[in-house]
């Protein structure tokens, strides 16, 4: 089973807040001295925080229910019950965070560190020395704390990359992040080889021993329809939409005869119908297995160029 989990429900809930305490004081001959009964304490929060240190969201596909520690309760002699531990929910970066049932997008948690508050603790209740007055010397009662906030949450982890190769399945893809990086995706010579998202750090090594680097996404391969869910397109066309550069790989050498320029008219199609604002972005088209048809013009294999850059 794939440990790559890029989608989950998770259930949270805030921890229950403490009871207030009904407690009075003992003052000698006097059983009921004044009310001396402490509040109860706040339940914890939930949180959930990115953190770069985590991959995918594998640790809620089978446990998706999250909860913080209740608040305790008041005791006498006025002492307040101690709060409850919040509880802290690590995500990869790029996390989106949705309302399972409205949909409602409530939090994007980009970068390291950045947190969000899923679920509040209940407050903790009143003890009765809270309800002491001029008319009510004696107050025999106190509150229960309140319930902690609860709901179900959509969590979507959208690839934090540079560049997002898109192309069709077996377009070499797969080949090209390993060849400019340190990814060793599974390489076959069949179709949807890859199954999940891969990332390449590439570095670009400059004089002097210093040097810049870009994060590639190696993007499962999609099929006409897939910005209509066809193939698992949603599911692999939403870790495009954080790249900065399209990068689409059309195949010269296509079993079934596709002609490189309709394969890049198909993908342009599938992106801009998935999210039009994706063909603003800047994009190049890189041919691959220029070696199995023996020419690198792409000109001469019925592309026409129209002022893109694009290599082979």
């Amino acid at each position: 089973m794939s440990q790559f989990v890029d989608e989950c429900q998770l259930n949270v809930r805030g921890g229950d807040g403490g009871a207030g305490c009904v407690s009075f004081r003992r003052e000698g001959p006097v059983a009921f001295g004044g009310p001396n009964g402490g509040d109860g304490g706040k339940g914890g929060d939930v949180w959930i925080v990115a953190d770069h240190n985590v991959a995918s969201l594998l640790a809620f596909r089978d446990h998706p229910h999250r909860r913080a520690a209740n608040g305790v309760h008041g005791k006498g002699k006025d002492l307040h019950g101690r709060r409850g531990e919040d509880l802290v929910i690590s995500v990869p970066e790029g996390t989106v965070i949705s309302d399972m049932y409205s949909g409602e997008l409530l939090a994007e948690l980009l970068t390291n560190g950045d947190r969000w508050l899923a679920g509040a603790g209940g407050r903790g209740g009143r003890g009765n020395a809270k309800f002491l007055s001029n008319r009510r010397r004696a107050p025999a009662f106190a509150e229960q704390g309140e319930y902690g906030e609860q709901r179900w949450l959509k969590l979507e982890m959208r690839l934090m990359a540079d560049v997002a190769l898109v192309g069709f399945p077996n377009a070499g893809k797969s080949t090209l992040i390993s060849v400019i990086s340190a990814a060793r995706p599974k390489i076959a010579d069949y179709p949807f080889t890859t199954l999940v998202p891969n990332l390449g750090v590439v570095r670009l090594d400059e004089r002097g021993g210093a040097g810049s680097e870009f994060v590639v996404a190696d993007i499962p391969g999609l099929i006409e329809g897939a910005s209509e869910g066809r193939g698992l397109g949603h599911q692999f066309l939403r870790h495009v939409e954080r790249a900065r550069v399209m990068c689409l790989l059309v195949d010269l050498a296509a079993l079934d005869g596709t002609s490189p320029a309709e394969q890049e008219r198909i993908l342009l199609r599938e992106l801009g119908e998935y999210r039009p604002e994706l063909l603003d972005r800047p994009r190049l088209v890189v041919g691959t297995k220029a070696d199995v048809t023996g020419t690198t013009d792409l000109v001469e294999l019925g592309f026409r160029p129209d002022g893109e850059q694009r290599f082979v």
